[in-house]
């Protein structure tokens, strides 16, 4: 079990493993949703928000929290000049920053009609960014706290947020139609009333 929740390689063969079980969890979402009168066009673009929204995030965040060689024995380090650790970051720790929370920002404004709004999901992304860089430092995990690890964060799911901007749902609503319909009047003489579509 350490092999697989204590390391990054089996935190990531999980993730890939577990992938068939995430996309029958987006059938069985979207096939309940369309019995309760969904449209199937919604009720297949959330329940695939949901789903990627927490498969595509969970495990990277799991990730960010394994504890280094000198967990709990020594204080963490901050550093918050920004810039100042990009320039010493591996291509592959780069690449990990940027995709942390891409999915939130990818699927977020597909399931949240509130979050469909860039500006928003940049600050949603670097408020979850700093308090997993705080969590790192508070748990003592003998990570870096890094002002440069919450601006790729957030810069990837700003990039992820503009690829999913065709299916964001920000149309407005519409509005309820007024349905004329004859009601029987005391004196049994009849009159029309609007009635608000469902």
């Amino acid at each position: 079990m350490h092999d697989i929740l204590g390391t990054a390689t089996g935190i990531a063969v999980g993730a890939l493993a577990l992938l068939p079980l995430a996309l029958l969890g987006v059938w069985a979402l979207a096939r309940l949703r369309i019995r309760t009168g969904a449209l199937p066009g919604r009720a297949w673009r959330t329940s695939i928000a949901e789903v990627g929204l927490v498969h595509g995030t969970v495990p990277w965040v799991w990730m960010t929290m394994l504890p280094g060689n000198q967990a709990g024995l020594v204080t963490g380090a901050v550093s918050l000049e920004p810039f100042r650790d990009l320039e010493t970051m591996s291509e592959i720790q780069v690449v990990g920053n940027l995709v942390l929370l891409s999915a939130l920002g990818f699927f977020a404004p597909l399931r949240f009609r509130s979050l469909a709004s860039l500006p928003r999901i940049v600050v949603l992304a670097a408020c979850c960014s700093a308090l997993i860089e705080t969590a790192q430092y508070t748990l003592r995990l003998d990570r870096v706290s890094s002002v440069d690890d919450v601006l790729l964060n957030t810069a990837g799911a700003a990039v992820a947020a503009v690829l999913s901007w065709p299916w964001w749902d920000i149309a407005p609503r519409a509005e309820p139609i007024a349905v004329n319909h004859p009601i029987r009047g005391t004196a049994g003489a009849t009159a029309s009333t609007p009635r608000r579509a469902p």
